[in-house]
């Protein structure tokens, strides 16, 4: 379950596992973009935008073609970790239009042994999407954070031989043993349907995201409902990561869970309403921050406590609070890209050797390497 987090100033930042990795966006069966991509980059996203310090454990090939604010481990003989996104045109509201998630390269696992075990830290996020977290990698990572936040698609993602995810059940996923030893298990409700959410909530934390209905709190005694906040919603994608990385921002800040969770709510619906890794406007990051630090000083006397009932309780103030963060996405952010899909953090076509090498001489026409199926880009449409 939680621990108490009195932790020495030295232990305040967080740990991110998780490899990067190209996401290739596929709409209809037409190329639309490729983009940096996995949970790690857009938690990233969320931590470096409101100042929280962080260290990041991620693995990349020589193909890499980003360049990030927390330089990853290159493996010379490993291609970066690909993923082929196809979406239809019809999602509705919440995001759960058909999408098809295909691995077509995969990079190193995350080794126990590739994490520091000088160095000790306050939160310790586990995020893998390919694979490469290991059950001997987590339990590191416990034995090193005093607070371990786990994104389920870590533990229960698997392959099919042409590499279509598939998800499996979190008691044959290999990481049910460890749950006793998490802080927070955060599960989306599609993904949800693979554990037994009233057995796991004895052992840790449960938090389920709804997309545009917010999410829920589960606990050993009790259950929270966390609202959501209005979004125009443009792609769904890393809609749960940027939640998961406002959620550890507010606890970091030592905000209770239900006020975490409304940080969380809040970068979801920044997100969706841009296609791909967002981009935060610096003037609402900075009334974000200041509404966060306005609520700590609400709590540096009673959070002193520190017992489990006044973590999980909805503080008063609690609906303020959200009215506050709601009122910060008034300050204009960046144009909408609602009829957009090509995405402004492309790489340049020179480097697109590099991410799709398979499509390398066939600017107009590229070849899957795994389906050897013919997809279009958007240049192809008339």
């Amino acid at each position: 379950m939680v621990r108490d987090q009195n932790t020495s100033p030295q232990r305040l930042g967080v740990l991110v596992v998780g490899n990067y990795c190209h996401d290739v966006l596929i709409r209809d069966g037409v190329v639309v973009g490729e983009t940096l991509g996995s949970a790690a980059a857009f938690i990233s996203a969320v931590l470096d935008g409101i100042s929280i310090p962080y260290n990041l454990v991620s693995k990349v090939g020589p193909d890499f073609a980003y360049t990030t604010c927390r330089i990853p481990i290159v493996i010379p003989t490993s291609r970066t970790t690909l993923f082929h996104a196809h979406f239809d045109s019809d999602i509705d509201g919440n995001g759960n239009g058909d999408r098809v998630l295909k691995r077509v390269a995969v990079c190193d696992p995350i080794y126990a042994s590739d994490l520091d075990t000088e160095s000790k830290f306050g939160f310790g996020m586990a995020v893998g999407v390919g694979g490469e977290i290991k059950p001997e990698t987590l339990e590191r990572m416990v034995d090193i954070c005093d607070l371990v936040l786990v994104d389920i698609q870590a533990l229960i993602r698997e392959f099919d031989e042409d590499g279509t995810v598939k998800l499996v059940g979190l008691k044959e996923s290999g990481f049910f043993h460890l749950l006793p030893r998490l802080g927070f298990l955060k599960a989306s409700e599609e993904e949800a349907v693979y554990m037994d959410v009233e057995e796991v909530r004895k052992m840790c934390c449960v938090v389920v995201t709804h997309g545009k209905d917010g999410c829920n709190v589960y606990w050993e005694d009790g259950e929270l409902e966390i609202k959501p906040f209005e979004a125009n919603q443009v792609d769904p994608t890393g809609a749960g990561d940027s939640f998961l990385g406002g959620f550890v921002a507010g606890l970091v800040h030592g905000l209770p869970v239900p006020d975490a969770a409304l940080v969380g709510n809040l970068f979801g619906s920044l997100t969706v309403s841009q296609i791909g890794l967002p981009k935060f406007d610096s003037r609402l990051l900075q009334r974000v921050k200041d509404e966060v630090q306005r609520r700590k000083m609400q709590f540096t006397s009673s959070l002193e406590r520190q017992d489990d009932e006044l973590r999980f309780v909805k503080p008063a103030g609690h609906e303020q609070f959200h009215a506050s963060l709601d009122a910060a996405k008034l300050i204009p952010t960046c144009i909408s890209q609602e009829s957009q899909w090509d995405l402004p953090s492309s790489p340049p076509r020179a480097v697109e050797k590099a991410i799709l090498p398979q499509y390398a001489g066939q600017p107009k026409l590229v070849l899957n390497s795994i389906y050897e199926e013919k997809l279009h880009t958007v240049e192809d449409k008339p």
